[in-house]
């Protein structure tokens, strides 16, 4: 039985910016990882499915998603150039990390916790008991101007050069943010805003897509997204990835 899939349609890109990535490190903590790439590029494809990896596997050795998209976050603001202009001249990605760490499972395999970690409007919802719920809250300027911004504009992500301090102060919230927990029976989908945002506010649609075998569940998703996208009076598919694992 898989345990998580992921699917990807283009939309109406010419590039697929995307990425996803699973690293499982010793002990049997494993990552999850999906970037949203800023730009239709083929520079922007190349950083973001290199970018994916890194905070995949040092979140997994650090069994813990904030600790490793930090890491790899502070090594990209200390790149040259990434300071100037908050960094989003050069490729950079909206990023969401959420990492499974087994203690003291249960007797079927569950338990363990959870921990997730984002930088950017690339979300995690957790399905569980029926019920969808939004782990994440959206680095943009919906956010940051109380719903009256361009969600198109992303207030942090990986590759931005502001720290914590700095994105806090303009924008309210920091760079990074996190939440943990004890992980429960359910599915764990992590989407792209191409992914979610054609389902709107409701989250039922959402939800409907997330039952059968992961990888089934995660082409159910990206195909409503693209459709319902192109059926808009202002028709336009962005890149929709979804991510969804069995926890």
């Amino acid at each position: 039985m898989d345990s998580y899939g992921t699917a990807q349609l283009l939309g109406g890109r010419d590039h697929q910016c995307d990425a996803t990535t699973v690293w499982t490190a010793p002990g049997d903590a494993r990552a999850y990882v999906l970037l949203d790439g800023v730009g239709d590029t083929p520079t922007v494809r190349a950083w973001t499915r290199t970018a994916a990896r890194r905070p995949a596997r040092t979140a997994a050795l650090h069994a813990n998603a904030e600790t490793g998209l930090r890491a790899e976050r502070a090594r990209y603001a200390a790149e040259p150039g990434r300071r100037s202009d908050h960094g989003l001249h050069l490729p950079c990605a909206a990023a969401v990390v959420v990492v499974r760490t087994p203690d003291a499972p249960d007797a079927d395999g569950t338990g363990g916790t959870l921990s997730f970690g984002w930088s950017g409007d690339a979300r995690a919802h957790l399905l569980l008991d029926g019920h969808l719920h939004l782990v994440t809250e959206d680095h943009n300027e919906r956010r940051a101007y109380d719903g009256h911004g361009d969600r198109n504009v992303l207030t942090a992500c990986l590759g931005a050069g502001w720290d914590d301090e700095e994105t806090e102060e303009r924008y309210g919230h920091p760079a990074v943010e996190h939440v943990g927990g004890p992980a429960r029976p359910g599915r764990l989908p992590l989407t792209s805003d191409g992914a979610y945002e054609p389902y709107g506010e409701d989250d039922r649609d959402l939800a409907d897509c997330l039952t059968g075998a992961p990888r089934t569940a995660a082409r159910c998703l990206v195909d409503g997204a693209v459709r319902r996208a192109r059926a808009l009076p202002d028709p336009y598919a962005d890149n929709a990835t979804a991510l969804i694992a069995r926890i």
